[in-house]
């Protein structure tokens, strides 16, 4: 398992339909050797917690620019929890730095506000490399 690449789940959770950053850090996190799975715009929460399950991700990268990310990041953290799934979560979209706050003390991970320079995220997720790791974060 430490000899493969982080696999990465990117989803757009909610009614946002913008999904142009999403894309890009998808690409960039490819580019940088991450495989990544892009599960396409207005995913529920439980689609996007069995994709990730199935696919076995190592983390979910969550792209929020709705305002509804402290409803969505929390029942998506209670929806793994409740399938004992370990997956670390990630989110970045137009966060106010109050919320990234509150995301953090919920569980989430990590918290990338617009605007953020890819080479930061790039670096980031090569942090969670299995092959660093050797294993899930």
């Amino acid at each position: 398992m430490a000899d493969r690449p982080l696999k990465v789940l990117i989803a757009k959770p909610g009614l946002d339909g913008h999904d142009r950053g999403a894309k890009v850090v998808a690409h960039a996190l490819r580019d940088a050797g991450c495989e990544v799975i892009y599960t396409g715009l207005k995913r529920g929460v439980e689609e996007i917690v069995q994709e990730a399950i199935q696919e076995d991700a190592d983390v979910i990268g969550l792209s929020i620019l709705s305002g509804a990310h402290l409803t969505l990041c929390q029942k998506l953290l209670d929806r793994l929890r409740a399938a004992e799934a370990e997956i670390p979560v990630v989110v970045g979209g137009t966060i106010p730095a109050t919320d990234a706050e509150a995301l953090l003390a919920m569980g989430v991970q990590h918290v990338f506000p617009t605007g953020t320079h890819l080479p930061e995220i790039v670096a980031y997720f090569r942090g969670l490399a299995p092959a660093e790791t050797g294993g899930r974060p």
